[in-house]
């Protein structure tokens, strides 16, 4: 079993925040990880209430405009073998899920059966390039957050898993840290997890000043250059 330096409970307590505010967060702890390490592209949200998540990623890549060339029994030892995958972590997961095909989402890997056998082995949710379906029957809590919506499966196969993948520009291997929520996703640095509560707490002071100011009546330039100024103090 990996030894991790956090706990269910520190990833647990992150959700508290949006992934922006955790991308904010890591531009203080990890400074050279500013330009890189979250997604860039617009997904399609399942259900955009869903709260934040914060596990562990489970990486894999999917196919779906062609059958797999394999045999039937091929495919579902391949199937098998990902749901053994996400399975085996002793944290809370998420199903990093990159499509391959040369226009991704041509056939939908999640729906019905998949996010509630998923959810059933401890899986948070799923962040793909490829495509979603069946909106009105994911399981409750699961969060999907995907390239596309897509009515059909398609030849929709797993190709492999455990090796890196790259969704909407987020490099992801296995075992990182991914959090993830309507606006996309973000990995960080598993020694950065427990820093993330303190510099959030920081930048919302800071912000605070700047905020309170400019909401009051008669806010101009010059008190705005006076409460970066106050802001730039608070330490």
């Amino acid at each position: 079993m990996a030894d991790y330096p956090f706990t269910a409970d520190d990833l647990k307590a992150l959700c508290a925040w949006d992934t922006p505010t955790i991308c904010n967060a890591l531009e203080l702890t990890d400074p050279e990880r500013r330009g890189w390490g979250f997604s860039y592209r617009q997904f399609a949200i399942a259900d955009v209430t869903l709260p934040p998540i914060c596990g562990l990623a489970r990486v894999g890549t999917i196919r779906a405009a062609a059958p797999s060339a394999r045999s039937k029994d091929a495919d579902r030892a391949a199937r098998i073998g990902w749901y053994e995958y996400v399975a085996a972590g002793a944290l809370p997961t998420i199903a990093i899920l990159e499509d391959i095909d040369p226009t991704p989402g041509v056939g939908a890997f999640w729906g019905e059966v998949n996010t509630n056998v998923h959810k059933g082995l401890g899986v948070l949710g799923c962040v793909t390039s490829g495509s979603i379906r069946d909106l009105d029957m994911i399981a409750p809590g699961f969060q999907l957050i995907a390239g596309s919506i897509n009515p059909s499966h398609a030849h929709v196969h797993v190709v492999e898993f455990g090796k890196p993948v790259t969704i909407h520009g987020m490099a992801t291997t296995h075992d990182d840290v991914v959090h993830a929520d309507r606006h996309g996703a973000v990995v960080m640095p598993a020694a950065s997890v427990r820093k993330i509560p303190a510099a959030i707490e920081l930048l919302t002071r800071k912000e605070a000043v700047i905020l309170e100011m400019a909401k009051k009546p008669g806010f101009n330039v010059e008190i705005l250059k006076d409460a970066l100024r106050r802001a730039d103090d608070i330490h």
